[in-house]
């Protein structure tokens, strides 16, 4: 029997872990075939690629982010082919199967909760004697008739085989993320979250998990991504995987983590931040709420001092960057609410901070109790909201102009500096600059088109402009300081009119090369002659002491310049910035 297992990911570069798992859980008994495709791929081009297959069953792992798009696949392959089987599996279809079975007639089967074993059962009954009310946890059809099986018992998953050891997987593994799970479940009730609905936490045989990460490595995987709820939740557990990654880690290889802050022993950290390679370690942080009210209706147990603790010492240490999570609208957190909760987060200066919004997945207990606090929300799939009790959608469409910006502005990193100068000497708050800037960003229209990184920096100056802000000459400094320390190779056209035309910057070179010294040991040791600074230099005007104020963080006005060289030698950006000659 021909049996395939396939997913829409949401991009080329993930990975399901899922379909990987069933397929070595069927083997030898079944020689399962994996097909992954995407989101965006488009819906014939995944139908043919199937059908030539030839599959009798093809099962499909299913999520918020691939429902839609995967449904559309099913149905046109069942027009084509009736008699092939269709299993749908995964969270989205986990809950409420007896309307997704009514819904769509097309799918056969589906497969509840965890499904290796299930699965497996599933495919012997088709083979033999399709007594499918043998299979535990199934949702399936007799005589027109919708039924349910019961779930059987969690497997122990120290029995499981390894989902890592495909040969067809190899090419692949360093352009794409490879997931890795070391416990399922989680400790936590939080209940807008799947993962609270499971109880308990267990782990799998932690030899075989190192030993399927040195294969992976060996391999060539670059990126390996823990995809366990709460990676720390065992503090021995977590010190021993730390352990043996630092040490048995090969060079680029980078290992990310879900881990909840606030539980995190100070001593772990600051092993981490003696022993572990920068750049080796990635943390993603669920912060959500800071409201403790709200954080209380959705049973989400939070310190917030001590998960600040957590970030503050991991962020001193300079080794791992962090990833935080925000989610605005959850019960009873208004706009008000919210804007504190992003200045209590953006204060620590997250390298990322994902700004997300509510979504009331099938089975979460914000679902189950949406009446209660008013919830509106999608019908389809991501089934995010769109107002509650105490927000509008008003206060939605807000809050996305602060997503926009936030994303395009401060996680991509272009412009750290001004950023920094703006949400503390400039606008009340960060939030208020972000909401401000979104607001503005909107009503050019700027969301419903591209851009390129000079389009970025005109329009923050233009909203700046319009706002008629004080220094806007310091800001502007440091918008091109920013602009230009990113850059390897000197940019053909600035976002910016040239401070000063040729013979200017001829003057202010031939002064630079009879006193080199004044910009410095380290460029007098360049030796750059008036040629080369033309031809590799840019040269701006300056209404502030720069090198002092990224030093102190005092702001001296006077005439001062930046001189940025771009070593085309070494493919470096050198940025030199000093008093003005003139």
């Amino acid at each position: 029997m021909n049996v395939i297992c396939s997913t829409l990911n949401a991009k080329f570069i993930h990975t399901n872990l899922a379909i990987r798992y069933l397929k070595s859980y069927a083997a030898p008994e079944f020689n399962i075939q994996l097909k992954e495709y995407t989101i965006k791929d488009p819906v014939m081009n995944i139908v043919s690629d199937l059908y030539q297959a030839k599959p009798a069953v093809i099962g499909f792992s299913c999520y918020i982010w691939n429902i839609e798009e995967t449904l559309k696949v099913v149905n046109m392959l069942k027009k084509i082919d009736p008699a092939l089987i269709i299993v749908l599996g995964g969270p989205e279809v986990t809950y409420d199967t007896a309307e997704w079975m009514e819904n769509y007639p097309e799918v056969d089967f589906i497969v509840m909760g965890e499904g290796e074993q299930t699965f497996k059962q599933l495919l012997g009954e088709i083979m033999t004697t399709k007594n499918y009310q043998n299979v535990n946890g199934i949702t399936y059809r007799e005589n027109m008739q919708v039924k349910n099986t019961l779930q059987m018992n969690k497997l122990d998953l120290k029995d499981l085989p390894s989902p890592y050891r495909f040969p067809e997987d190899v090419a692949e593994l360093g352009k794409r993320v490879t997931y890795i799970e070391t416990s399922r479940g989680c400790p936590f009730s939080c209940q807008f979250c799947l993962s609270s609905i499971e109880v308990g936490v267990r782990y799998f045989d932690r030899e075989k998990i190192k030993e399927d990460i040195r294969y992976l490595m060996a391999n060539g995987a670059k990126t390996i991504k823990f995809v366990d709820r709460t990676f720390n939740i065992s503090r021995s557990y977590a010190m021993e995987m730390f352990r043996f990654l630092i040490d048995e880690h090969l060079p680029g290889t980078v290992f990310q983590f879900e881990i909840t802050a606030d539980i995190m022993r100070p001593e772990v950290i600051e092993f981490l931040n003696q022993e572990a390679p920068k750049g080796l370690f990635r943390f993603e942080i669920g912060v959500q709420s800071t409201n403790d009210f709200t954080n209380e209706l959705v049973m989400r147990k939070q310190n917030f001092t001590k998960l600040t603790r957590t970030v503050t010492m991991v962020k001193e240490g300079g080794k791992i960057d962090q990833h935080l999570d925000l989610i605005a609208g959850l019960p009873e957190e208004d706009y008000s609410s919210f804007r504190k909760t992003f200045n209590d987060v953006f204060e620590m200066r997250p390298e990322e901070l994902q700004l997300g919004f509510l979504k009331m997945l099938r089975g979460t207990g914000v679902r189950l109790r949406a009446e209660e606090h008013q919830y509106v929300y999608m019908d389809h799939s991501p089934y995010e909201i769109l107002s509650n009790n105490v927000l509008s959608f008003d206060d939605i469409v807000r809050i996305k102009q602060v997503e926009d910006v936030l994303e395009k502005y401060w996680n991509d990193h272009r412009m750290d500096h001004t950023v920094e100068y703006l949400v503390t000497r400039v606008f009340r708050s960060p939030f208020d600059f972000f909401q401000e800037f979104g607001s503005y960003w909107d009503k050019q229209g700027w969301s419903r088109i591209g851009h390129q990184l000079e389009d970025l920096y005109r329009r923050l100056f233009t909203f700046l402009e319009q706002q008629s802000q004080d220094n806007l000459d310091v800001i502007s400094g440091l918008m091109k300081y920013d602009y230009l320390r990113v850059h390897k190779y000197k940019p053909r056209k600035p976002w910016w009119e040239a401070s000063s035309d040729k013979n200017e910057r001829s003057l202010s070179y031939r002064q630079i090369v009879e006193n080199p010294a004044r910009l410095g040991p380290e460029f007098l040791e360049l030796k750059l002659d008036e040629k080369e600074l033309f031809k590799h230099t840019i040269l701006e005007d300056l209404s502030f002491d720069l090198g002092k104020y990224l030093t102190t963080g005092e702001l001296e006005k006077h005439p001062a310049n930046l001189l940025v060289y771009f070593d085309p030698t070494n493919n470096r950006t050198l940025l030199f910035p000093y008093k003005g000659m003139k």
